[in-house]
């Protein structure tokens, strides 16, 4: 038999075991709860490339080509002005199919006019012992946008528009029948001129210029009219002074970010 000694000696002994048993076993659930992990090392490097990825230069570069306009438009119309809604628009709608004949006679194909403006509205005279007036005047506007394809033949059309009755010409605007080419053009030394902005600015700071990024097109307002390069002689339109078509300037402007090395 047992004595109560011997039995006190084996508890002592099983409850030591027990506790060097659990802090082993503690110890290893620390290593693998705490040791860093292969794949969570290997997750470093690429926060350390992200960061060198992330040095970058954007500059917007600007191309400008200039060329002869070969085409105008016209902004042609008639007011007529009378105290008869009715009559002033007949009068109106009369004196435009003449102005209409006058202008195709020059030339001018159907597709080349377009309606730009019509317009009818009440104007009351001032009453001087207050109060609206009785009397009226009604105004009726038409006008229309007329493509004339031959430069030369400007002042022409114009001055037959006049005689024909027009009496509200708002604008003669130069232009480019097709600036796609001269875009191109632009684009190109737009391109150029943002590799040169990004490579000064990255000399400046004691880097390289690396690779394209991202490219894009800033969308511009549309041709830009320059100086005079020659003059269509106005005789035709009563000696108003001459056309001056000038030069189209076609602006292009590219947005590029490179990466800096």
């Amino acid at each position: 038999m047992k004595t109560k000694y011997q039995t006190l000696f084996i508890v002592a002994i099983s409850a030591t075991l027990i506790l060097i048993l659990g802090g082993l076993l503690l110890g290893l659930t620390g290593m693998f709860l705490f040791a860093p992990s292969a794949e969570a090392r290997t997750e470093t490097a690429p926060a350390l490339q992200a960061s060198d990825s992330s040095r970058t230069v954007t500059v917007v570069g600007e191309g400008k080509v200039s060329a002869s306009p070969d085409l105008a438009q016209a902004n042609i119309g008639v007011e007529v002005i009378g105290s008869d809604v009715k009559q002033t628009s007949s009068e109106a709608s009369q004196t435009m199919e003449t102005l209409l004949t006058a202008i195709k006679a020059q030339g001018v194909a159907d597709n080349d006019i377009e309606t730009s403006y019509f317009n009818v509205w009440v104007e009351r005279p001032f009453n001087p012992q207050g109060g609206p007036s009785e009397d009226v005047l009604y105004h009726v506007n038409n006008n229309v946008m007329v493509t004339i394809r031959d430069l030369d033949n400007v002042p022409t059309v114009l001055g037959a528009a006049i005689e024909a009755g027009a009496n509200n010409i708002n604008s003669v605007n130069f232009n480019l029948a097709d600036p796609e080419q001269l875009k191109s053009e632009a684009r190109e030394k737009a391109v150029a001129n943002a590799l040169a902005k990004a490579q000064e600015l990255a000399t400046l700071n004691g880097l390289e210029v690396g690779e394209v990024i991202s490219v894009s097109e800033v969308i511009s307002s549309g041709p830009v009219f320059g100086g005079a390069a020659y003059a269509v002689e106005s005789a035709a339109i009563g000696g108003g002074g001459p056309l001056l078509p000038g030069e189209v300037d076609v602006t292009v402007q590219i947005q590029v970010t490179y990466a800096l090395k």
